[in-house]
């Protein structure tokens, strides 16, 4: 099992409709056939310092993360609603 764990922070005037758009197509990902389990939301708001938004998808293999990376939906949701509205990404993989 492969890990794939991203966090983000909203830019300062990004709207609520903005962030609604974003969960709608991590959604959509979800329902990826080379996607295992997806989970993603916003922080809870219990410590300071914390990223604004998380997503975690785990995958049967390496080669099914790189699908699901390359996915044209995936890039599409990346290149026109999550990068023009977010100051900073972190990002891991790792094996379960």
């Amino acid at each position: 099992m492969f890990r794939h764990c991203v966090m983000f922070r909203w830019a300062d005037d990004v709207s609520d409709e903005t962030q609604a758009t974003v969960s709608a197509g991590l959604d959509a990902l979800a329902t990826l056939p080379c996607v295992s389990a997806y989970h993603h939301g916003p922080d809870a708001g219990v410590s300071d310092g914390n990223w604004d938004y998380v997503a975690v998808g785990d995958f049967a293999s390496v080669d099914d993360y790189r699908a699901y990376a390359a996915d044209e939906s995936h890039v599409q949701l990346i290149a026109e609603w999550i990068k023009p509205n977010i100051t900073a990404r972190a990002a891991v993989q790792y094996n379960l």
